[in-house]
Formats: C-alpha cells, sequence, structure tokens
C-alpha cells in the first residue's frame, strides 16, 4: 500500500519559495471544500506556502485576518462539509479600481503571485480583470509607495487559475461544475419523497429548480424521475404547449398513472421570451383539466447539504490540476480554469470559456434557441435529445416487425430499472415488439418471458435493485434451450443489462453461434455492477450509488472516531478483486489508506501504515479511517489488518472493523446512476435497431460477425460500442477485472492527501485545449 519515499525530484519541490492564495467566491457549492482541501494539501506538498483568503474578494480587498496561512490539520474534517467553510461575499468594491489595488497590494505584501479562484463566471472574469491590469497596479502601488522596488520585482506578474463552482452548471467547456452533482442529490430526495404523496392523492406536482439561465439541473432532473414535462430556457416550447401538455398529462392518467410530475427551471421562458412561472402552470392545469394540483418551489435547499461522492472527487481532482497549473505558469501562460470533461481533466483557457458562456446568453436573448443548445455542449444536446424522446414521442402505430429481449444477469445493481425502462420505451418508440426476460440467462432457458408495455415500466427509474430478476447463471448450458425459446419467441435482439456475468455470458453467446444458428442475433452488452469491473467501460451503472453509500458511511464513522478520538477504523468494501470502490470512496471520504488487489503491498507497506498514523495520533486530528478493498490480499485479510493494527498501536490508538456488505447494492439509485442508465438503454436500442436492419436478409436475421455483439461503454469523453471478442484481449478472466484501469493514476492523489510522501504522477497531466476548436471537433463528429 504505502511505498517507501521515491527520489521526488519533480512535484515534491515544485512549490518551493512560491506562495498561493485559494478563495471561494459567488454562490457557495457543495464540494468547494473539497477543492479548498486538495489546493491547501497539495501546495504544501509541494514546498509552497498556501493561504486562505477569507470571505471571497472582499477578504482579498480589506486584508488583514482574512489573509492566513492555512496548514494541513487546517482543511481536516472539511471533505463532507456543504458550502465553503472560508467563506464567500458578492464583493462591489473588487468591481473598482480602487478595491483592487488594496488588494494586490495585500497579496504583494504576502510574496503571493499564485491565486486560485473557485466560482462563477463572474468570479473567474474578475480574475483576469486583475491579472491583465496587475503590472499597472503594481507601478501605481510602487508611484504612491504602497510597496516598494523589491517587492514588486518578487511579484512582477499574477498566475491565475479558476475551478467553476456553481450547481447551475452553467459554465461552457466543463462537463460538470462543482456542486451540479450535490444539487441533483438534493432535488432527487425531494422528487422521490413528492412522487409518494402524489400518488396517493392522484395529484400533479409543478416543481421549480435553481440554475438561472441554465436549464441543466431541470433537464436532469426529468431525466432522473421520468416526468412528464419539462421547461427549459434554452429550448422554450412551441407556441400550442398549453394544449400539448395538457395532452399528454392527459394520456399518462389514461395509461393508469396515478400522478404527473412537471419540472421547471426558474429562468423558463416561452418563444417570445416571457417568463413561464409555476403558478402560471398549475392555474393552467387546473382550469383546463381540473386535476388537484400543487406547486413546490426548492429554493435554496438545493445548494445545501453534504456533498455527493462525485462533487469531493470532482473537487479533489480539479484542486490538484489547479495546484500544478499555477506552479508551471509562466508569465506567458493565458490565465486557465481546469475542468472535467468525460473522466479526464483538462485545462482550458478562462476566457475563451467565459466568452462562449456568454455566447449562450447572446443566442437566447437574441431568440436563436438552437444556437444556445448547440453552445451548452455534447452532453446537454445528448440529454435533450434523449427527454424528448421519452417525453413527447409516442409509440408508432405501424410496427417495426421486429422483437427484442432484455434481461438482467449478474447482481443488482442501483440503475438496472432506469435503464430497462429506457430500453422498453425508446424499443416501442421504434416500433419493435418488447420482451422482458426475469432471471437472466436462466429466465431465458426456462421460457420466463413476457411482452412488456410503456405503462408497465413507469416510475422504474427510481426503484433500487432489479425489476426483472437477476441470476449470475451463464448460458452455456442452456445453448438448446435458450436457442429453442429465441425461435419460439421470434427474438431478433438481445439487450443484456448487468456486471461481468453479462459481458462473459456474451461471449459464450459468441461462441455458440458455431453450432446453434439462433444464436446469430445481435446482442449489446450494457455495464451494471456496484464493483466497476466491466472491461470496455470506465464507468457501470450501479457504481455511483455504491459508492454514495460507503462515503455516507464513512463519513458517520469519521463522525464517531472524532468524538472518541484515538481510533482507527477499518472498512471493507465489495468490488471482488476491482479496487475501484476502495480508491473512489477513499478520496471521497478522506481515508489514510486503501488497499487493493491491484496494487500489491506487503508487510512492511502495513508497517509504514501503522507508523503515519501514530504519527498522525500526535496532531490535532487523532483518527484514522482504512478502506480494504474484500479480495486486495487472501493472508492480510481484514481480520488480520485488524489484529495488526490493534496490536502494533496499543497504547497509542484502538480499532474498529466494519463489513458493509451487501448494503452497497442496494438502496435508491444516485441522478448520475439514473440518467447514465436511461442514455445507455436509448443509445443501445438505436444501435441493435441499426445492427438488426443490417443483418436482415429475405426477412431473416443472421449475424455472424464480431461486430454484430457490442458493449456500449463510457470511454474517456465518448460512449463506444466495442465487440465484446476484442475486449477478451483487455480482461483478467481470473480476477474478473481489465487488464488498464483509468482510476488506478487517482492513487497518488488519495496518499499525497492522506500526508504520504510519494511522487506525484504527472505524466497524463492536462493540456490547455481551446474551447471553441474543441466544439467544432466534437460537432463534426455528431
Amino acid at each position: 500500500m504505502a511505498q517507501p519515499p521515491k527520489a521526488c525530484v519533480h512535484t515534491e519541490n515544485l512549490g518551493a519559495g512560491k506562495a498561493i492564495a485559494v478563495l471561494t467566491s459567488g454562490g457557495d457549492a457543495q464540494g468547494m471544500n473539497a477543492a479548498v482541501r486538495a489546493v491547501v494539501r497539495v501546495g504544501i506538498y509541494t514546498g509552497a506556502k498556501v493561504y486562505f483568503v477569507h470571505e471571497g474578494y472582499q477578504g482579498l480587498v480589506d486584508g488583514g485576518d482574512n489573509i492566513k496561512e492555512a496548514t494541513w490539520e487546517s482543511v481536516s474534517m472539511m471533505l463532507q462539509l456543504g458550502g465553503t467553510v472560508i467563506g464567500s461575499a458578492r464583493c462591489q468594491d473588487f468591481r473598482t479600481r480602487e478595491g483592487r489595488l488594496k488588494a494586490a497590494r495585500n497579496l504583494v505584501k504576502r510574496g503571493i503571485t499564485n491565486l486560485c479562484v473557485i466560482g462563477g463566471d463572474g468570479s473567474l472574469t474578475g480574475a483576469d480583470t486583475f491579472r491583465a491590469e496587475w503590472s499597472s497596479l503594481l507601478a501605481e502601488l510602487l508611484k504612491t509607495g504602497g510597496i516598494t522596488a523589491e517587492e514588486a520585482k518578487k511579484s512582477s506578474y499574477l498566475n491565475i487559475v479558476g475551478m467553476v463552482g456553481s450547481i447551475d452548471n452553467d459554465f461552457c467547456g466543463t462537463d460538470m461544475t462543482i456542486g451540479t452533482d450535490s444539487a441533483l442529490h438534493r432535488i432527487m430526495e425531494i422528487v422521490d419523497a413528492i412522487t409518494t404523496t402524489a400518488q396517493s392523492h392522484q395529484r400533479t406536482f409543478v416543481l421549480e429548480v435553481m440554475g438561472r439561465h441554465c436549464g441543466y439541473l431541470a433537464l436532469i432532473t426529468s431525466l432522473a424521475c421520468g416526468a412528464d414535462w419539462v421547461f427549459i430556457p434554452e429550448s422554450p416550447p412551441e407556441d400550442d404547449w398549453e394544449d400539448h401538455l395538457c395532452r399528454r398529462l392527459t394520456e399518462t392518467r389514461l395509461g393508469g398513472s396515478r400522478l404527473n410530475i412537471i419540472i421547471v427551471a426558474e429562468g423558463a421562458i416561452d418563444k417570445q421570451g416571457k417568463p413561464i412561472t409555476s403558478d402560471d402552470i398549475k392555474n393552467l392545469v387546473v382550469k383546463r383539466l381540473g386535476y388537484d394540483t400543487r406547486v413546490t418551489i426548492l429554493g435554496h435547499v438545493q445548494r445545501g447539504g453534504t456533498p455527493s461522492a462525485f462533487d469531493r472527487i470532482l473537487g479533489s481532482r480539479m484542486g490538484v490540476e489547479a495546484v500544478m497549473a499555477l506552479l508551471e505558469a509562466t508569465p506567458e501562460t493565458p490565465a486557465c480554469v481546469v475542468s472535467l470533461s468525460g473522466n479526464q481533466a483538462v485545462r482550458l483557457p478562462l476566457m475563451e470559456c467565459v466568452q462562449v458562456t456568454k455566447d449562450v446568453t447572446t443566442a437566447m436573448n437574441e431568440k436563436r434557441f438552437d444556437d444556445a443548445l448547440k453552445l451548452r455542449g455534447r452532453s446537454f444536446q445528448n440529454n435533450w435529445n434523449v427527454y424528448k424522446l421519452l417525453a413527447h414521442i409516442r409509440p408508432p402505430s405501424t410496427k417495426s416487425g421486429y422483437t427484442l429481449a432484455v434481461l438482467n444477469v449478474g447482481a443488482p445493481a442501483a440503475g438496472m430499472n432506469a435503464a430497462v425502462r429506457s430500453t422498453v420505451r425508446i424499443g416501442l418508440i421504434h416500433g419493435h415488439r418488447m420482451l422482458a426476460v426475469h432471471d437472466g440467462f436462466e429466465g431465458l432457458a426456462f421460457g420466463k418471458v413476457e411482452e412488456i408495455s410503456w405503462e408497465r415500466v413507469g416510475g422504474w427509474t427510481g426503484l433500487g435493485g432489479s425489476k426483472l430478476g437477476t441470476k449470475r447463471t451463464l448460458p452455456k448450458k442452456y445453448f438448446e434451450e435458450i436457442s429453442a425459446n429465441i425461435s419460439s419467441f421470434g427474438i431478433h435482439g438481445l439487450i443484456i443489462i448487468g456486471g461481468f456475468e453479462a459481458f462473459t455470458g456474451s461471449l459464450e453467446m459468441m461462441e455458440g453461434r458455431a453450432k446453434f444458428e439462433e444464436l446469430c442475433i445481435p446482442l449489446c452488452v450494457i455495464p451494471a455492477t456496484v464493483s466497476n469491473n466491466v472491461p470496455g467501460s470506465d464507468f457501470s451503472i450501479g457504481a455511483d450509488t455504491a459508492l454514495n453509500t460507503i462515503t455516507t458511511t464513512c463519513d458517520r464513522i469519521k463522525q464517531s472516531a472524532a468524538g472518541t478520538k484515538r481510533r482507527v477504523f477499518i472498512i471493507e468494501t465489495m468490488g471482488g478483486y476491482c479496487g475501484y470502490l476502495a480508491t473512489l470512496a477513499g478520496l471521497a471520504g478522506g481515508a489514510d489508506a486503501a488497499y487493493i488487489y491491484e496494487e500489491h503491498f506487503n508487510i512492511r507497506d502495513l508497517q509504514i501504515n501503522v507508523e503515519h498514523l501514530t504519527e498522525k495520533m500526535k496532531t490535532t486530528v487523532k483518527r484514522g479511517l482504512v478502506l480494504r478493498n474484500e479480495r486486495c490480499n487472501e493472508n492480510y485479510t481484514t481480520d488480520f489488518i485488524y489484529n495488526l493494527y490493534s496490536e502494533e498501536g496499543k497504547g497509542i490508538f484502538d480499532c474498529r472493523k466494519n463489513v458493509l456488505g451487501h448494503m452497497q447494492q442496494g438502496g435508491t439509485p444516485t441522478p448520475f446512476d439514473r440518467n447514465f442508465g436511461t442514455k445507455m438503454g436509448a443509445k443501445a436500442v438505436a444501435w441493435i435497431t441499426g445492427k438488426i436492419k443490417e443483418c436482415s436478409r429475405h426477412g431473416r436475421i443472421f449475424a455472424n460477425t464480431a461486430d454484430s455483439a457490442c458493449l456500449l461503454g463510457m470511454r474517456k469523453r465518448s460512449l463506444v460500442f466495442q465487440p465484446v471478442t476484442e475486449l477478451k484481449e483487455q480482461t483478467d478472466f481470473e480476477h474478473r477485472i481489465p487488464k488498464e484501469q483509468w482510476w488506478l493514476k487517482l492513487r497518488p492523489i488519495l496518499k499525497i492527501l492522506a500526508k504520504y510522501n510519494i511522487e506525484l504522477d504527472t505524466s497524463e497531466k492536462a493540456h490547455l485545449e481551446h474551447v471553441r476548436q474543441k466544439r467544432i471537433s466534437l460537432e463534426s463528429n455528431i
């Protein structure tokens, strides 16, 4: 686990003699504290001095005690807190040159030439202005005697790096801003709670969510809860929307639903730019349909609460990247913003991002709504297209003549039901006959197959587990029975949603094609497992929910340890041989160590960890958290590590252990898993429909090529279909894991944030990209 310190030449001395200031500005967002913590700890690790600037730009202008040097321990227990611990304020003084002069003097006097700003587009634009004026500000301060010539020479230029902290996700150039995922968690908790009361009374609920002039929160909420309608500012409804909405709500009720959910973004407008309010919609529904309708405005509850696992990891990764960007910057380097694209950290020119963000507002003001949608980026467009398919297009009266079957294989994972719902409904929209297979391949062999309707999958997005039932049984021993049932039910394509067994099962089905012609049909695998161990995909449906469950448990355990003091908790996580959950939960929970199979460890490493915890108990942070993946080592079991720590820590700390078990597979799916499952189902059906047509000859389907059996996976920045036979080479079948896993590169961050003296891997550091070029290339790919 822990390794002896390497000869650190690069990152460990990168910040020597330098000073970094970190501030949070504008509206608060969950996950800001994770970013602040990472900036402080990685800054100190590189040898730099790091300063907190309290109360945002106001603190920068006022100086004094608002600018304080940070220590390693001062950011302890910060990770799980919402809001921003160092405070934020809207600052009018910084908008004036006089205010910026004061701010510049306060930085120069402390030798600070690196500024990390966490905030929205206004805060980042202010930082860029400050940097552009820096030379003239110094000249004026020198002239008036505010600073000495030597101080001016030492602080001749200012480096700026931004991180976007905003629940609105309205900043162009980044997939997700810090705080967005947590805000979606708050919204979905409320939507789920409202759904139960709405069903009881057969009510229609109109929910208004935040987002200013960006509809991201409203759009993802509507996808994640299967809303009947969503109003977003980027795409106002058609002029006859009132008739369309009432018709849609009536159809839903006639289909057997006992409730309607309508989501409204706070900036929603019609084609003429006139606001559409929650009350307008309520009055319309009551007047036209007579439904019992209630309005709920969620307000600031969306900003509050503890950050989700995703936001903690995002904040931590961005914090590390921000420090590296600052320390590597030269006077010629443009001010940049660090952000996320897919699962890749990227650096983008700050003002290019701000300009594109402003272009969206201009496009909306000029009623160029199609342009506004495009400028929001590919991810936003994809979400909008899937929503329109599921909410506005009804199954056609003419049928395609094709039959698709959907099944779950392996262990249950939260989000499986969202993927099934999307698969069934998009299949029906394509005109297919849709079949549900119960209990995986075994059910397919025993004929547990039934036709499934649009209404049947209503309300499935928010349900955990697997409504179809799932088993680990592989198909090989049932080839004859499966072939007979494929033939008797007239199945033309299979969509298999599941974990490693879904992947190996599809490989067996490919092998069976040589003997059984009925198996020569297209099939698509959608990865769904808490272990995130399916080759061909960086993420699996269900892993995010499990990660949040572990992180929440770690928070509670840390709270207990903080109260009793001098206590170390050892927590065992699931994942088989895959250390994804242990590593990412370690990052999100602020663990001291995470033992995994992929990174072998010995007794000497265990000893280093014990010594590290012994040193920690001498500080003010008298607690420890250690995660262990269930199969990381057959001899160093959870009991062994617990006994070893208990013995070695005698008189210094005591130990407790927790095995989290199957609680990691249960629970309500997170917004990410609901949305991911929905998009994966939609994309899989579109692909398999094309493949069936391609393999159709004289009314018969014959698919015998490698590319007719694919796995749909998230790879870096896009969803891609990969032939399952090609993925064999990338798989360690004995340990049921991919041979290469992207998240292993995050492990040094986990160790550095836990104060281990190791080298940070910067081999894949983010390079500066251009937003406009990136957007043009993405559009040409579409």
